[in-house]
């Protein structure tokens, strides 16, 4: 690995907790930025001559905090500094930064943090997006394509949420009990979208982006317990530890992507599946279905089939329909599609996906599944141009790779043809 890419690997796994801190000790959400974004650039400059610190997280909120007062005291000029109380707690001496940063309460920090953006004097989307900005440092591409809307349209949305927090005063504090319950869909959804870019883009098994996932878990446990008895917050763990579980047979030697009816089954963790099974078992006794139990059920049924043939499509298919009807999306039925195409053929499946188009215009998987059909019907042109928009929208080298290879065997199958009318 090049001394850029490790670099990178420990700013994206170290900004969370970083970044976590840094609000707690400011308060101020563009200083706390300014002072990790200070720490990154130094950090770039210092670790490959230095090495790795020990502890990455525990170095940029010690250079972070630095940089943070040197801003203020540069700002203040002859102003006195306020009190050391109000940049940051007492308890936190630099010298314990390292031994205490893996304890819970830096990760408090974290899911403080996601709970402080869900904050109802903010819309909706602009909470989840501003979160998946600060908290785990998406881009602005990546977290436009996890709303399935344009980049100007989603930096705008961020933008009015950081000046909303800023004119709003709100408080970087744990919420109390009452706000946390309030607010928990949101942070839930946060958690989602957070794993869900990690699992997206991650290029194989010791992807960059696997840290977005693990934190993604870490958290969801965190809330699981706060929240117990919340058969959604199960659910949602549940989920993630499903989809996760099969990180390790995604991805071919090459890092080509590995469709889940072609992975070796024995590379899923089976530790991970019997939690999540356990888990999505006591989540439903309760009862109060919602839409991560029903996710986490089809990725269920997929881990308990001990063979690709053995995968009960007909029941992922009502599983699929219920969450139409619980959660209405586009996604939903791309996905419902799979299962359709399995049950009773290409054609009704792709009788579910044209009427999509318009709204998944710009979505990978859409133009992917959607040649994957038209190919397995014989409509070879047509899946040909479908392949061609999938590539153009590839987010990483493995989707790409698999895109091509698609091409290939097009290629492949329509070469005889053309042998024949040369002939």
């Amino acid at each position: 690995m090049t001394d850029q890419a490790w670099v990178d690997v420990a700013l994206i796994s170290a900004r969370p907790q970083a970044m976590g801190a840094l609000l707690r000790y400011f308060r101020n959400l563009d200083l706390a930025e300014e002072a990790y974004q200070e720490a990154c650039l130094r950090a770039l400059n210092t670790w490959p001559k230095n090495g790795p610190p020990r502890d990455a997280a525990a170095w940029l909120i010690f250079v972070g905090r630095n940089s943070g007062i040197d801003k203020v005291r540069r700002k203040a000029r002859e102003t006195a500094l306020p009190p050391e109380e109000l940049l940051s707690d007492l308890e936190d001496r630099e010298g314990e930064l390292a031994e205490r940063l893996d304890g819970s309460h830096y990760r408090d920090d974290i899911l403080r943090l996601l709970f402080v953006c869900s904050n109802p004097v903010l819309p909706a989307t602009q909470q989840i997006a501003l979160a998946l900005r600060i908290v785990s440092g998406l881009s602005v591409k990546q977290i436009a394509r996890a709303f399935l809307v344009g980049e100007a349209a989603m930096e705008q949305r961020i933008t009015r949420a950081k000046a909303r927090v800023a004119a709003a005063g709100i408080p970087f504090e744990t919420p109390d009990a009452a706000d946390r319950a309030e607010r928990l869909a949101a942070v839930a959804t946060m958690i989602y979208l957070v794993f869900n870019e990690g699992y997206s883009v991650m290029n194989g098994p010791e992807g960059v982006s696997a840290d977005l996932c693990d934190e993604a878990i870490r958290l969801s446990r965190l809330l699981l317990r706060l929240f117990p008895a919340e058969p959604e917050i199960m659910g949602l763990t549940a989920l993630l530890l499903l989809q996760h579980s099969r990180a390790r047979a995604r991805f071919d030697a090459d890092g080509s992507i590995v469709l889940l009816e072609n992975q070796d089954r024995r590379l899923w963790n089976r530790q991970m599946i019997a939690e999540a099974l356990a888990m999505i078992d006591k989540a439903m006794r309760h009862r109060r279905p919602g839409p991560y139990q029903i996710q986490a059920a089809i990725a269920a049924l997929h881990a308990r089939a001990k063979r690709p043939e053995l995968t009960d499509w007909e029941e992922i298919d009502l599983l699929y329909q219920a969450l139409e009807r619980l959660q209405p999306s586009p996604v939903v039925t791309l996905n419902r599609a799979v299962a359709v195409s399995k049950r009773e053929g290409a054609e009704a499946a792709l009788a579910l996906v044209e009427p999509l188009g318009d709204r998944l215009s710009g979505y990978f998987y859409f133009h992917g599944l959607r040649g994957a059909l038209l190919k397995q019907l014989g409509r070879g042109r047509e899946a040909r141009v479908a392949f061609d928009r999938a590539i153009a929208l590839a987010t990483n080298t493995a989707e790409a790779a698999y895109i091509r290879k698609e091409l290939d065997h097009l290629a492949g199958e329509t070469e005889p043809a053309h042998a024949e009318e040369r002939r």
